[in-house]
């Protein structure tokens, strides 16, 4: 895809973590001219651009086309997000509603309306849940999706691949690990809460390695697909270039909070055995297993850099969290 002055965006999921912030970003760029949707109607939206609802993924026979006229690149990040403890009676099948076939909808149309490029936000998940020591993910590995989240953004990569193929409208894959920014929630607010809280953590001799990946540096990275005409029909990994043990992340979180986290160095064998009888075992891997990506190809080929380090987006996630804990 060429430079050019003016380029006119869809972003769905704009009332999520990420999209909020992505439209707030783009918004604030006048190469950019951008149509935001949302699941609901808003009220009281705090952007000068109000999301078009067009109601769930999940209703399959969407009419998009309201929305895509004139559009050049879309931005996808309405999913149904990973679920800890879903309900739901097939959690699969409600996966595949929403993040493949409602996708895929998106996409058909989006083709047919002459999209030039498909940016769609995945997951680390669809390589899989935990990597070995010093052997992080990359985009070559046999992807090994183990939950039902994982192995429908994998289905929905594939369609939109073979899509790209029929079509010729481009596609960029984005396979973030967790994603943590000022109003992160889920289990990293409630890892800020731990620290603040000044209780003392049976994690302070954790050695594993972790990637993450800042808010801020994830919307670099799309914005850099937005145009980069080496990004098309790619498939990248995405972090903040540097891995952190569970028990370092903790000590740095609580340099960010200025209040130092009191961690007991509990062995992690013992860890796992406690939280495994009491039926914490998906916790257990969270906190004890590694999960590192390999970021060389974002950097060799779209020449990028995560540009905020892990330490400035702690301090801003720390900040936001002390200002609204109370709200």
């Amino acid at each position: 895809m060429s430079k050019q002055d003016h380029i006119c965006l869809l972003l769905t999921g704009s009332t999520g973590f990420l999209g909020m912030a992505l439209t707030r970003r783009l918004l604030g760029d006048l190469q950019y001219s951008l149509v935001v949707t949302s699941r609901f109607d808003v009220s009281g939206w705090p952007l000068d651009v109000v999301p078009v609802s067009m109601g769930s993924l999940e209703e399959t026979n969407k009419d998009w086309m309201k929305v895509l006229t004139g559009i050049e690149v879309i931005i996808h990040t309405a999913a149904r997000v990973h679920v800890m403890n879903d309900s739901v009676f097939s959690p699969l099948d409600e996966f595949r509603r929403v993040n493949v076939e409602g996708t895929l909808n998106l996409a058909r149309q989006a083709a047919a309306s002459d999209v030039k490029r498909f940016i769609f936000i995945s997951s680390v998940k669809v390589n899989g849940e935990s990597t070995s020591p010093s052997r992080p993910f990359t985009e070559q590995d046999i992807p090994l999706p183990v939950d039902p989240y994982g192995i429908s953004k994998l289905e929905a990569e594939e369609g939109l691949r073979s899509l790209a193929k029929e079509t010729g409208m481009e596609v960029v894959i984005i396979r973030p690990p967790l994603v943590y920014g000022p109003g992160v929630k889920a289990n990293f607010k409630r890892m800020m809460q731990w620290v603040d809280s000044g209780i003392p953590l049976p994690l302070g001799a954790i050695r594993n390695k972790r990637s993450l990946v800042a808010l801020d540096n994830l919307i670099d990275f799309i914005i850099t697909c937005i145009e980069h005409p080496d990004a098309a029909d790619q498939t990248f990994l995405v972090g903040d270039g540097e891995d952190l043990s569970t028990t370092a992340l903790l000590h740095r979180v609580g340099r960010a909070l200025d209040k130092p986290a009191h961690l007991i160095p509990v062995p992690p064998k013992i860890l796992n055995f406690g939280l495994s009888l009491i039926g914490k075992q998906a916790i257990s891997k969270r906190l004890c297993e590694s999960l590192q990506v390999d970021i060389s190809k974002a950097r060799e080929v779209l020449n990028w850099e995560p540009p905020v380090s892990i330490d400035t987006a702690l301090r801003m996630t720390a900040e936001y969290y002390s200002k609204n804990k109370r709200k």
